[in-house]
């Protein structure tokens, strides 16, 4: 499949000059390169000769990493070029329309480098662990199944950065106030969601809580007619993990009639209660994950 978007996108695009270098660099990024090492390891491949073939690829897989840390803005170059440019929006769509895509869109067929790089690291690990330490190629193999896994694991971790930056810049927008200000600058994040606060006295209240690696930030939902923020929250308390002792008040069984958890903090208690005690799970261990975090 990655040969079909070469042929089809690549190098019509660089023979037709639809987009100028530097937006064609930025949308593919080293895709060429990456498919000119895979077609020099094919013959090696189809002739069994896994080994010196693997010795010659290894030296190439820096182009993953850098074909995964340009994905962000593959996408955004991607999108911007969609709408600004009537002649690459009709291309696009004339090529997606081909039977040999499937129906998958131009942004579905930019991550196929990195599945494949997944493909060939389950290949090889497999190949490795079941080559007999007497072939000749049994050195080379392990060498490249621990170089091929060290890749895909560099190439998850910048995933993971990527998508944790996301969700740091959509957060950051749905808050305002005071303490809202560069909340989310160097966070990993963990979970969104409603939960009840109840309080000494009187009737529970919903209260967004954002969870974050180090922080829970407690927020409240501005006025649907606010003039300008209507649909984001003011942030109205930020509790450091790092000080939280946990304690599920009840909600250990499993039944029907949802929990409450207590987060305790030197001056201050939270009761959370949620009628729905899958979530109310799922907040439990997001919270026990973020407070291991902090003491360890």
């Amino acid at each position: 499949m990655c040969q079909t978007p070469k042929q089809y996108f690549v190098s019509i695009l660089r023979a037709k000059g639809t987009l100028r270098p530097p937006e064609r660099q930025a949308l593919f990024g080293p895709w060429e390169l990456i498919y000119g090492a895979s077609q020099e390891l094919l013959p090696y491949l189809e002739g069994g000769h896994w080994g010196p073939g693997l010795e010659g690829f290894c030296p190439r897989l820096e182009l993953y990493t850098q074909f995964a840390a340009n994905a962000e803005t593959s996408q955004t170059t991607l999108q911007e070029q969609l709408k600004k440019s009537k002649r690459f929006r009709r291309f696009v769509k004339l090529q997606e329309g081909r039977p040999e895509f499937g129906g998958l869109q131009l942004q579905d067929l930019l991550p196929l480098p990195l599945q494949r790089l997944q493909q060939y690291e389950n290949l090889v690990v497999a190949l490795a662990e079941n080559t007999s330490p007497h072939s000749p190629d049994h050195q080379q193999l392990t060498r490249a199944a621990r170089l091929i896994s060290d890749t895909a694991q560099r190439v998850h971790a910048i995933g993971q950065k990527q998508k944790n930056g996301q969700h740091l810049r959509r957060v950051q927008a749905l808050l305002s106030g005071r303490r809202a200000k560069g909340l989310t600058t160097g966070r990993w994040f963990l979970r969104q969601g409603w939960l009840l606060v109840v309080p000494p006295r009187g009737e529970p209240r919903p209260r967004m809580f954002f969870l974050f690696s180090d922080v829970l930030v407690m927020a409240k939902p501005r006025p649907p007619l606010h003039l300008l923020q209507s649909g984001t929250f003011v942030c109205r308390a930020v509790y450091p993990m790092a000080q939280c002792h946990l304690q599920r008040v009840f909600g250990h069984s499993g039944g029907p009639c949802g929990g409450l958890l207590s987060l305790s903090f030197p001056h201050e208690k939270l009761l959370l209660m949620s009628t729905d005690q899958e979530e109310l799970l799922r907040w439990y261990h997001s919270l026990t994950v973020a407070i291991s975090s902090q003491k360890n």
